[in-house]
């Protein structure tokens, strides 16, 4: 009922032939993929710095920078001047995700340094979500 196949599979034909594109290995896509996260992380922690200023958001936003410039190779994020307007608890809320999926590539690739610093941040917005004193103005 079927005609049988005559021609060689395009998979098999691929196989053993070279590729013309560069291939990244796992562990440089964790390290763009990370990258992204802190990258992000440190985008909602500038905007929650102009909303809430403190000595902790300022010392956490230089060290996601850092971390950032490391896994792209030494290049320093590109970081906007934030509007000063938003819902801080909002914001907490975002900046305690991005740090959760931070966490979760840096244990994968074992990178002690970020995940420490990741489970920290998650700490912190956890805290200021429930803790209204920490988003008021004044703080």
């Amino acid at each position: 009922m079927y005609e049988p196949i005559r021609s060689k599979s395009v998979h098999s034909t691929m196989a053993g032939a070279p590729c013309d594109f560069p291939h990244r290995s796992r562990e440089e896509e964790l390290d763009i993929q990370l990258a992204g996260h802190l990258a992000a992380l440190l985008a909602v922690t500038d905007e929650l710095r102009t909303l809430t200023p403190s000595a902790d958001l300022d010392t956490a936003a230089e060290r996601l920078a850092a971390q950032v410039a490391r896994l792209r190779g030494g290049r320093a994020p590109l970081r906007a001047a934030p509007a000063a307007a938003g819902d801080p608890a909002a914001l907490h809320r975002r900046a305690h995700m991005l740090a959760g999926r931070a966490l979760v590539v840096a244990a994968s690739r074992a990178d002690t340094a970020v995940a420490i610093l990741a489970a920290e941040r998650m700490d912190a917005h956890a805290g200021a979500e429930t803790d209204p004193k920490t988003l008021s103005p004044a703080h």
